[in-house]
């Protein structure tokens, strides 16, 4: 989605900060909200809705993007957290006004029915005590509450605008350093090519080893799986050497259709099925 499209005004500011984060994320990794629903698992459709500030993105989908850009996802996952919790609290606001409304009337009402009738005018006023003013009760931890959630949210917002700075200006380092370097080197292709050799089949990608991997591994090795699982009629979303969520729930389901222990690693006993 283009950038410069405007967040809803009523957004909260932190998460207004996390969609901000992983608009930016997406826009240096340079991906299409096609390909970032291959990848992450996630449809195009929501990421829109999650780029454009409608709908806040559920934890499994911030840390898919942190995965497949190499983003530490701690920091997106504090501010997602947040932003949940602020989105909760205003929706549990309105109840608990009304409770503390209820709480006054029926402290209005007590007092009615305890005092004595009306005497002189200069009697009522010794025996009444003026009403209290400030703040209902309950109200002054909210409002502690909020300036602490506030107070971190911009804590965590100055930390995530140093880290963009120091990436951009290691990038501008670089590129001064080694003039004729690219900018952006474009992710390796894998070409699935099934034979079988010694009674195994092999995709011809990893030369046959059967290193173990798991959930956010990259490389050769994991291209090498997801070619296996293809072969076997499973669909790992893409030949694209990135183990992200499609290509666990692939490896889960060849595992509990082998009789393997359905861990989503492949370790020895899987690779020994998928090679047949």
């Amino acid at each position: 989605m283009p950038r410069s499209r405007t967040l809803p005004a009523e957004l909260d500011p932190s998460a207004r900060q996390l969609v901000a984060r992983l608009r930016l994320l997406k826009d240096h990794s340079e991906l299409t909200m096609r390909q970032l629903a291959v990848k992450t698992g996630y449809s195009a459709k929501s990421w829109e809705r999650y780029l454009g500030g409608t709908s806040l993105p559920p934890r499994e989908a911030v840390e898919a993007l942190a995965g497949i850009t190499g983003t530490d996802p701690v920091p997106l996952l504090a501010l997602h957290e947040i932003a949940i919790d602020s989105r909760d609290d205003r929706r549990a606001r309105p109840a608990a006004q009304r409770q503390n409304e209820q709480r006054e009337r029926e402290g209005e009402q007590s007092t009615s029915t305890t005092t004595p009738h009306p005497g002189p005018p200069a009697a009522a006023t010794a025996r009444m005590p003026p009403r209290a003013t400030g703040p209902a009760p309950g109200r002054f931890p909210h409002l502690a509450l909020t300036a602490g959630i506030a107070a971190l949210v911009v804590a965590l917002s100055a930390a995530l605008l140093l880290m963009v700075r120091l990436d951009d200006e290691a990038g501008r380092a670089a590129v001064t350093a080694s003039p004729r370097a690219t900018v952006t080197s474009p992710p390796p292709s894998y070409t699935c090519r099934i034979s079988r050799l010694d009674g195994r089949w092999s995709a011809g990608i990893n030369k046959g080893r059967d290193t173990e991997i798991v959930y956010g591994a990259t490389g050769a090795d994991v291209a090498e799986a997801q070619c296996l699982l293809r072969r076997a009629g499973i669909s790992p979303g893409g030949i694209d050497g990135m183990f992200g969520p499609l290509t666990l729930r692939a490896v889960k389901t060849f595992q509990e259709r082998a009789g393997l222990t359905v861990d989503g690693m492949l370790g020895p006993r899987s690779w020994k099925a998928l090679r047949g």
